[in-house]
């Protein structure tokens, strides 16, 4: 069956629709809005290792042009034709260290597509629901059985495995401890943990035998909560 290509032309053009400039900057700015408050979330309510404040600021900008391309694209069936084939060259370097990072970089993303529809309500909705889920899993948590800080060892690696050891060590010297990380590099390496101390003694003596085991380790203590519990 032959296709008159200028009745093709002619559907392509009547899929474009004017965009609603008022409605646009509204939705643009609680986009906006909701993606700041959600960085708020993300610094108060993670449980990262990496630079939650830092990462947080992205979520802002990644909303807002998503939601920006989804208010472009969905006017036009040939744009949104065009934003596959733009989309499947594009390659992501930066590595997601963590599911949680994940998790809020999609919440910023469902922000966009929800304002980039102009679904405000439902958008807000289940912004809202979200958000207090994330506030009553943090608040109910048991802060006497997790560990509060975030232990790091790195140095130059050496013929010896010093990773039981440090174990032993933190099992002595710590109520609790968990593996996060471990990274090796080269010649370097670098050990994450999470780790609860019963008090500032604790941690002392913990330093001390670290440094027995390798006098050039760097020894590096994060806060969560507090130390102590």
């Amino acid at each position: 069956m032959n296709t008159d290509p200028s009745s093709l032309l002619n559907f392509f053009e009547a899929q474009n629709a004017e965009i609603d400039v008022v409605w646009f900057i509204v939705h643009f700015l609680l986009a906006a809005l909701l993606s700041y408050l959600l960085s708020k979330v993300y610094v108060h309510f993670g449980n990262a290792l990496s630079n939650r404040e830092m990462f947080g600021r992205n979520f802002m900008i990644l909303s807002m042009t998503t939601m920006l391309i989804i208010t472009i694209v969905k006017s036009s069936v040939a744009l949104s034709l065009g934003l596959v084939g733009a989309l499947s060259i594009i390659r992501f370097r930066a590595a997601i260290k963590e599911p949680e990072e994940l998790s809020y970089l999609f919440f910023a993303i469902a922000i966009g597509l929800g304002m980039g529809s102009q679904q405000a309500l439902i958008t807000g909705v289940a912004f809202l629901v979200l958000v207090a889920i994330l506030a009553m899993r943090h608040y109910t948590r048991s802060d006497e059985s997790k560990p509060n800080l975030y232990l790091t060892l790195s140095g130059i690696k050496t013929e010896q495995d010093y990773l039981p050891e440090v174990i032993k060590i933190l099992s002595r010297e710590a109520r609790d401890h968990r593996l996060r990380r471990m990274d090796e590099t080269g010649e370097l390496y670098e050990i994450s943990f999470q780790i609860q101390f019963r008090d500032i003694e604790h941690i002392q003596t913990c330093r001390a035998a670290l440094t027995k085991v390798h006098p050039e380790m760097k020894i590096s203590l994060m806060d969560d909560r507090g130390i102590g519990g």
